[in-house]
């Protein structure tokens, strides 16, 4: 679960008026492996007030505490575990943040009267959607227990024959629930947008949690919506999931389009990319440098490099501060080098837009580029932030070289599922907005594109040559 070593370190135990030395360490997410100093006798069972000790200079108190007898490990002589508030200790020690377990329960009774503020059609449509999903769910299932002993290609035979017939049925029904379901609250607030899908989240939330990618933009493991895992199930565009019901909500936002969008976008950055390395190379006879910024796990490298040529003319640094997406990448142009028997020459930062942002002189850590791209960054990034940046990374940008940063457009088809439905909210731009980001650099000579479903647009910028 974790690649670090458990810290360890020395606390003491509050029993009544005795205070008690101990040495400690990180046993599991609830529970303290501990030893006792001067051989301090204590019974499986025994309960102490609080655990005290410091951590990064602050001091930590967390009980009451029970101890339980376990020999088994070298040095210690038991476990501590949390009687009344029980502390996340995944969170204290790895975030340096101090959660207990039942923290959400604060909540509750704002959390309860959230409903009162639900519009009355909203709730009236959310119940009558309720009680149809249940129902192709409950058929859904019903159907997969009657061949779910015969032979594992025979299951799949049979599952694909009802996924290609009802099963595309319900998606059709998916697919007329969710225009209903725009006209109802296309007229809402951005307050009420929020509060109304929070309350749609809360209450399907049993479907979502079917489907393998719903499950993942909502329950976010990595801290965002659109991780690398989530990025593979789009460009995948598979039936995922334990059931056929699973697999029927794993597809359907994965046929939308904004879904559609992604795999488009990905086609058209690798296309631009393959365009410019020709002819600047030439030009050249050098190899371009070519920036990603917010990487991820770089799958449009494929598209790219394609022969052991291709990989000779470029020099890729892949940048983002998530290092498990950087993990990918790096192991993606591995099997790019193998496949080719060649090296590619790549650098990985894995820096954040903080860091482009306070860093005065930017091409002094990282150089001049010929090409720089972004599919998903400017997604979440706010106006001011959004210029400062792309100001930033045009600084970098040789002159005469080309920079294409993505972003959802407005009219995006696909938003408000996105919102409601996958807990995925992004900053929307029209084509103006995008281009008055770079309204503050005179020699910026930008452009706006689309892919081909529309929800998504392309500035595309050149830096002038003087």
């Amino acid at each position: 679960m974790i690649n670090q070593q458990p810290p360890r370190f020395n606390a003491h135990l509050l029993q009544g008026q005795a205070r008690i030395p101990i040495e400690a360490q990180y046993a599991s997410r609830f529970s303290l492996l501990i030893r006792f100093f001067n051989g301090f006798p204590s019974d499986q069972g025994a309960e102490f007030n609080k655990i005290v000790f410091q951590q990064n200079g602050d001091k930590v108190e967390m009980g009451p505490c029970q101890y339980i007898v376990e020999p088994h490990h070298q040095n210690f002589q038991g476990r501590l575990v949390f009687k009344q508030a029980v502390y996340d200790l995944n969170s204290l020690f790895f975030k340096n943040k101090i959660d207990k377990l039942q923290t959400e329960f604060s909540n509750l009774p704002l959390i309860l009267a959230h409903k009162t503020k639900i519009k009355k059609e909203f709730k009236e449509f959310i119940a009558n959607l309720t009680y149809d999903l249940n129902v192709y769910k409950n058929i859904f299932d019903t159907l997969d227990a009657r061949y779910a002993d015969e032979p594992e290609l025979i299951k799949q035979k049979v599952q694909q024959a009802v996924i290609e017939t009802e099963g595309r049925k319900f998606m059709r029904f998916m697919d007329q629930k969710l225009e209903e379901f725009e006209r109802t609250i296309i007229n809402y607030s951005k307050k009420e947008h929020e509060r109304h899908g929070y309350y749609l989240r809360k209450q399907l939330w049993h479907f979502l949690m079917c489907s393998p990618f719903m499950a993942r933009t909502n329950l976010k493991p990595r801290g965002y919506s659109g991780d690398s895992v989530m990025m593979k199930m789009l460009y995948d565009n598979q039936y995922e999931g334990h059931s056929t019901f699973a697999k029927l909500m794993h597809k359907h936002p994965n046929e939308h389009p904004a879904a559609q969008a992604v795999r488009n976008r990905r086609k058209l950055v690798a296309k631009m990319l393959g365009e410019l390395k020709f002819g600047r190379q030439k030009a050249s006879g050098r190899k371009i440098r070519v920036l990603s910024v917010a990487c991820g796990p770089a799958f449009e490298l494929q598209d790219v490099l394609t022969s052991a040529h291709d990989c000779t003319g470029i020099q890729f640094t892949l940048l983002d501060q998530d290092k498990s997406a950087l993990s990918e990448a790096a192991s993606l142009i591995a099997m790019i080098e193998k496949k080719f028997n060649t090296k590619i020459e790549v650098e990985f930062l894995n820096e954040s837009v903080r860091t482009m942002l306070t860093t005065p002189k930017l091409d002094k850590m990282w150089g001049q580029f010929d090409y720089i791209y972004s599919m998903g960054l400017f997604d979440y990034l706010t106006p001011p932030v959004a210029r400062a940046v792309i100001e930033k990374l045009y600084q970098i940008l040789n002159k005469g070289g080309e920079m294409v940063v993505g972003n959802f457009h407005i009219s995006n088809a696909s938003r408000y599922y996105m919102e409601y439905w996958l807990d995925w909210v992004l900053y929307y731009r029209t084509e103006q907005e995008f281009i008055d980001l770079l309204k503050n650099v005179p020699t910026a000579e930008s452009r706006v594109l689309f892919e081909d479903t529309g929800s998504q647009m392309f500035l595309h910028v050149t830096k002038s040559e003087s």
